[in-house]
C-alpha cells in the first residue's frame, strides 16, 4: 500500500517516513498543500493540517472532492471541537500530535480494513458513483448520504461509519469487538453498548429493526429484511 504523507515539519516527517517504510508501506512525502494536491497513485493520505501554505481543511476538502481515498488527519489540535470538525468533514480518522508510531500504524491499518481492503457484495460498490445498493437502500461513501427508497435518511457522522462498515459485508455476522476497533477506535476502552444505542438508533431512522439484526452473544449483521 502507497501512503502520502502531508507534512511540513521535515523532521517528524523523516521519523514517519523511516518507520512506515519499516513496516512494509510505501511512502510519498508532500511538505506543502500545493505538493500534496499535485501528488498521483496513492492509496491512503496522511494529513497534517497545519500547512504552511493552504489550510490544511481546504487541501482535505480537495482530495476528498476528487477521490474517495481513505484520509487519515494528523494535528497538533487535540480540542474536541477540531476533532469532531475533522470526523464531519468525512476523515476516516484523526491523530493528535505527539502520537505514539504503533498507535499510527493500528490507526492506518484499521482505516485500510474498512475501506481499502473491505469486501464487497455482488451489489455492493458501482465504480462510477462510488455506490452501494442493498435492496432499497443505496448508501454513498463520497458524499457520505444515505437513501432509502430513494428518500434520503439523515444520519450522524458516526451512524453513517457504523452502517457503511456493516454494509462492507452484507449479511456477515461483525462482532462488537470488530465494529469498535473499526468504526470507533482500535483502542476504544468505553462500554460496548456504546454499539447497541447506535444500532437501536439507525433501526429507528431506516424504519424497519430487520435490517440489523442482532446475533446474541456475537455481533450484528445488514441485510435486507424480508
Amino acid at each position: 500500500m502507497k501512503i502520502l504523507l502531508v507534512e511540513d515539519d521535515r523532521s517528524i516527517a523523516a521519523s514517519v517516513v523511516d518507520g512506515l517504510t519499516a513496516e512494509g508501506f510505501a511512502v510519498e512525502h508532500a511538505g506543502t498543500g500545493r505538493a500534496a494536491l499535485a501528488a498521483t497513485s496513492y492509496d491512503m493520505v496522511l494529513l497534517d493540517l497545519g500547512l504552511p501554505d493552504m489550510d490544511g481543511r481546504e487541501v482535505f476538502r480537495q482530495l476528498r472532492a476528487r477521490a474517495t481515498t481513505p484520509i487519515i488527519m494528523l494535528t497538533a489540535r487535540a480540542e474536541e471541537f477540531d476533532r469532531v470538525l475533522g470526523l464531519e468533514l468525512g476523515a476516516d480518522d484523526y491523530v493528535t500530535k505527539p502520537f505514539s508510531f504503533r498507535e499510527l500504524v493500528a490507526r492506518i491499518r484499521a482505516v485500510a480494513r474498512r475501506t481499502i481492503d473491505a469486501p464487497q457484495d455482488s451489489g455492493a460498490a458501482d465504480d462510477a458513483n462510488t455506490t452501494q445498493r442493498i435492496g432499497e437502500l443505496s448508501l454513498d461513501r463520497r458524499t457520505r448520504r444515505v437513501y432509502l427508497a430513494a428518500e434520503e435518511i439523515m444520519l450522524t457522522a458516526k451512524e453513517f461509519d457504523l452502517l457503511a462498515f456493516l454494509a462492507t459485508a452484507t449479511g456477515a455476522v461483525l462482532t462488537r469487538t470488530d465494529i469498535l476497533e473499526n468504526v470507533w477506535d482500535a483502542h476504544w476502552y468505553g462500554p460496548t453498548k456504546t454499539v447497541d444505542a447506535h444500532v437501536a438508533s439507525l433501526r429507528k431512522k431506516l424504519g424497519n429493526h430487520d435490517w440489523i439484526q442482532a446475533v446474541r452473544g456475537v455481533g450484528f449483521r445488514l441485510e435486507p429484511p424480508e
